[in-house]
């Protein structure tokens, strides 16, 4: 078994979605997820911008660094959602400031 080769199957993400997509079920599922993923983008966008990790963005938070990997990792999930005043508190921990907008 060691020495066979490992060979992955090609995937291709975007023609996966593309595909699922095409389900209405799976549409309305994806689109109930659409602004969630889209502030975890800008969540880590940020964190990254500001050449930051987990750790040091959850000292100057006053947390622990598994406390901010939950918090990334919530927003997709819709089960624990950070209050606005979590999301104020990571913002300025990037240098940043929270801003919502209704569009």
């Amino acid at each position: 078994m060691a020495d066979t080769p490992f060979n992955p199957a090609p995937f291709d993400v975007q023609k996966e979605l593309s595909t699922a997509l095409q389900d209405p079920a799976f549409q309305a599922a994806y689109d109930a997820l659409a602004d969630a993923f889209s502030t975890l983008d800008a969540l880590l966008q940020a964190r990254r911008a500001a050449g930051l990790t987990q750790v040091q963005v959850a000292e100057r938070m006053g947390i622990k660094q598994s406390a901010l990997a939950r918090i990334e990792s919530s927003l997709g999930s819709k089960k624990h959602s950070p209050s606005l005043a979590t999301l104020r508190k990571y913002a300025e921990a990037c240098g940043k400031r929270l801003e919502i907008r209704l569009v």
